[in-house]
C-alpha cells in the first residue's frame, strides 16, 4: 500500500510558476515510476510527467521545456515544477505510484488566471 497526498496547488497568473509536491507514505526508492496526472473540466485524465526508479524522464508535448518532474528518495516525495503556466494547464493534478498496484492521491487544484 502507498498512500500519497499532493500539495502545492493554488491560483496563479499567466507566465507564473508553482511547485506540486506528492508525499508518499512509505520509501519511493523501489516505486518502479512515479508521475503526475491533470484532467480539466470535460476532459480526460492525461499523462502530464512522470519518473522511473532509474531516473528516465518522460513529459507531454503541451508542458516540455516549462514543466519538470523530479524525486527525493529521501524525503519520499516527488515534484513538478510548472513554469510559464498557461490557462490550458488549469486542472486537478494528481500522483500516481506504481507498485505493485497503481497508487493515486486525492488531487491538487490549479487554476491559472489573471
Amino acid at each position: 500500500q502507498v498512500q500519497l497526498v499532493e500539495s502545492g496547488g493554488g491560483l496563479v497568473q499567466p507566465g507564473g510558476s508553482l511547485r506540486l509536491s506528492c508525499a508518499a507514505s512509505r520509501s519511493i526508492f523501489s516505486i518502479y515510476a512515479m508521475g503526475w496526472y491533470r484532467q480539466a473540466p470535460g476532459k480526460q485524465r492525461e499523462l502530464v510527467a512522470g519518473i522511473f526508479s532509474g531516473g528516465l524522464t518522460n513529459y507531454a508535448d503541451s508542458v516540455k521545456g516549462r514543466f519538470t518532474i523530479s524525486r527525493d528518495n529521501a524525503k519520499n516525495t516527488v515534484y513538478l515544477q510548472m513554469n510559464n503556466l498557461k490557462p490550458e494547464d488549469t486542472a486537478v493534478y494528481y500522483c500516481k505510484a506504481t507498485a505493485e498496484n497503481d497508487y493515486w492521491g486525492q488531487g491538487t487544484q490549479v487554476t491559472v488566471s489573471s
